[in-house]
């Protein structure tokens, strides 16, 4: 049953990004009044489909990806017809296959301000590098690290955010990273040798940045529920004392059973203390919430918006640092890279988590397929739009056998990247 919501899940996924992704094609050919012969979700035979105008809009039988057929796109095709594609100047040529990815840029962005503004557990821009949370018998707990250690540099070079610590110790199972770090003033090293998590095979040393205790969900009907708790409340202090752990909030709660507490817990940046009294047995207390660690994030409308652009902006150059990180042999590839079984196994676990963790999961693939359309490679829009640049800096068309071969090379090259990427998958599933 599991296998069949995933399945569900990746197809409504992927289909609103191919959609969205299609569609920006089909409107800016219509608005160059562009024929377009067919509109197409997924390749292969027609499953289902209708007819409007000269145009056949269908579901095909493979549903990873999606075309939009142009009058005239192909050689056989090209006839005098001045609404043919390859009849239209290159400029608005050039735009049409640029209109898919823009589409998924501004799908990413609407859904991330989406998730921005129903509120995510997610790093804030520019965390600082110091260590919020250390697991215990974790790497970063065997070499000596501890809570508000700030770290300086990995392996001698400088970091400023935690995002860089992250990146480092990601790309780095089970190889030994030199840590230099402050704490109360004093600067110091030590090693940390990352462990190796299955599936990926990233490494993970057992250390969070910032962060607080939050309250993930609400059990209704729970003395939490009926105490005035929300989803996404950042856990303080109770009874004045600091809470800086889900296992020391767990504890607390279980030895208080039958006893009312003070919660003081921050909401929407604001301070408030809620009393609640935990129900069960003796050392069992309960009050009926799931507890995360990290910054929970919830925004106005413009908020979310500025947040959004940013944190899109941040996905980019993110994305070519790790492709930097792969083509220098800095971070496997496997570990970067996923095919579509590996996002339907991250579809599958974030849509358990909630659905502002699914929205955002689609704004990520969005803009990483944008991303991925842009590549250089003849079959992909940004392989065509590479070619039609270089048409118009020589004046002139590349020969039709030309582009043919150019076009064969890509779909090769295209080919071996997808059957590199789902082998990987197989791999991580075993």
């Amino acid at each position: 049953m599991e296998i069949v919501t995933t399945v569900f899940y990746l197809l409504i996924v992927l289909g609103v990004i191919i959609f969205v992704h299609e569609a920006g094609h089909l409107l800016m050919a219509r608005a160059f009044d562009i024929r377009v012969l067919a509109f197409s979700l997924g390749f292969g035979p027609r499953l289902w489909g209708f007819k409007r105008g000269e145009t056949d809009y269908k579901v095909s039988a493979f549903p990873l990806g999606g075309y939009v057929k142009l009058g005239g796109e192909h050689a056989e095709e090209r006839t005098e017809d001045p609404r043919d594609f390859v009849n239209r100047p290159r400029w608005q040529r050039i735009l049409v296959y640029l209109a898919g990815p823009l589409m998924n840029v501004v799908l990413a962005l609407v859904l991330i301000a989406t998730a921005f503004m129903v509120g995510i557990n997610l790093p804030p821009r520019k965390l600082p590098p110091e260590i919020g949370l250390v697991m215990p018998e974790s790497p970063a707990a065997q070499a000596g690290l501890a809570m508000k250690d700030r770290i300086v540099a990995v392996n001698g070079q400088p970091v400023t955010e935690f995002r860089e610590v992250q990146m480092a110790i990601l790309g780095a199972p089970e190889q030994p990273l030199t840590l230099t770090y402050e704490r109360a003033g004093q600067r110091a090293e030590t090693v940390v040798t990352p462990v190796r998590i299955l599936p990926d095979g990233y490494g993970d040393a057992g250390i969070a940045g910032p962060g607080k205790v939050i309250i993930a969900s609400v059990l209704k009907g729970g003395a939490a529920a009926a105490a005035g708790f929300q989803k996404g409340d950042h856990v303080l202090a109770v009874d004045g004392r600091t809470i800086n752990t889900s296992t020391d909030l767990i504890a607390y709660i279980q030895k208080t059973s039958g006893q009312e507490i003070r919660f003081e817990i921050e909401r929407n940046r604001q301070r408030m203390e809620i009393p609640v009294t935990p129900q069960g047995p003796a050392d069992q207390g309960r009050i009926g919430v799931s507890l995360d660690f990290g910054i929970f994030q919830r925004y106005s409308f413009t908020e979310a918006i500025v947040e959004s652009f940013h944190y899109n902006v941040d996905l980019v150059n993110q994305t070519y640092q790790v492709l930097g990180k792969v083509l220098t042999r800095q971070l496997e590839a496997k570990t970067a890279l996923a095919g579509p079984i590996g996002m339907a196994r991250m579809i599958g676990e974030q849509a358990n988590r909630g659905v502002n963790y699914l929205i955002h999961l689609m704004g990520f693939i969005s803009i990483s397929i944008a991303l991925l359309n842009l590549l250089p490679i003849p079959v992909l829009d940004g392989g065509q739009i590479t070619i039609l640049l270089v048409e118009s800096v020589m004046r002139r068309d590349l020969s039709m056998t030309l582009k043919e071969r150019l076009t064969n090379v890509g779909a090769v090259l295209l080919l071996a990247i997808m059957a590199i990427v789902i082998f990987f998958d197989v791999q991580k599933l075993f």
